[in-house]
């Protein structure tokens, strides 16, 4: 997605958090039990244990949920077993839209987002349909008063990085999945703090939203989507300025 339409998020889950914070620590602890599974409870030896606990520092997550989820993956504490989903579709007026899905019951998960789609008018798509349209990379978001654009480019570059995107809002750094650990470890290094690290699915082929009613639609499926407890991302390819961003969220 856009770096405009990302900050643009960023902000509006960062007001969010206080008023859903269970919610919050219940998709961060999914996703650490699941890292912890595939690659060990060591974050220092697991890229993306490591980076799911620190959005869980920022997100002022309990040490001890932190510590409990990690238990669970390497099963030194008994846990449910959960499936990684990925699902596509539309909004209304053709925004595309991927779901990532974290759940211990796949064909719960699959009928509550298919009702969403349903009861706000969009299309759950088949696999495929959308995913041409993004790709998969790391992603890091950095606000001005982080580091200066020259800097930060010297530093990403040279850990590997595929681009840096200069903002109003502030810089977006992509990079192959492969390097994002590096990636992170540089900017840690030279003491920058990102306001958002994370695998995303970035659009490529973007779709303008410029009436406040679509942009109300799409943000009410969004919310939806968000709401229900199996999902952990959603990503889209609108592209929306931030006067009509910030008038639909009102």
């Amino acid at each position: 997605m856009s770096g405009h339409s990302k900050w643009a998020k960023l902000k509006h889950f960062k007001g969010a958090i206080d008023a859903k914070r269970g919610k919050v620590f219940s998709r961060l602890g999914k996703e650490i039990t699941i890292a912890a599974r595939a690659g060990g409870g060591n974050p220092d030896m697991n890229p993306r244990l490591r980076t799911i606990v620190m959005k869980a520092r920022e997100a002022n997550m309990p040490g001890e949920n932190v510590d409990r989820a990690i238990k669970k993956g390497t099963g030194e504490l008994p846990g449910v077993i959960y499936d990684e989903v990925t699902y596509e579709g539309y909004a209304p007026g053709g925004v595309a839209i991927i779901i990532q899905v974290t759940t211990d019951n796949k064909n719960r998960a699959a009928s509550e987002v298919r009702s969403v789609f349903t009861r706000f008018g969009g299309n759950l798509a088949g696999a495929g349909a959308v995913l041409y349209k993004f790709q998969h990379l790391g992603q890091f978001l950095i606000g001005k008063d982080k580091a200066t654009e020259d800097a930060l480019m010297e530093i990403a570059l040279d850990a590997g990085a595929d681009d840096v995107i200069t903002t109003e809002q502030g810089f977006e750094i992509r990079c192959a999945i492969k390097v994002f650990d590096t990636v992170i470890r540089a900017l840690e290094k030279k003491g920058i703090k990102t306001d958002s690290a994370e695998i995303a699915y970035v659009a490529t082929q973007m779709h303008p939203v410029t009436s406040l009613e679509a942009a109300r639609s799409l943000l009410k499926l969004q919310d939806a989507l968000e709401e229900l407890d199996d999902v952990q991302n959603v990503f889209t390819n609108e592209e929306m300025d931030d006067a009509l961003s910030e008038q639909a969220q009102a």
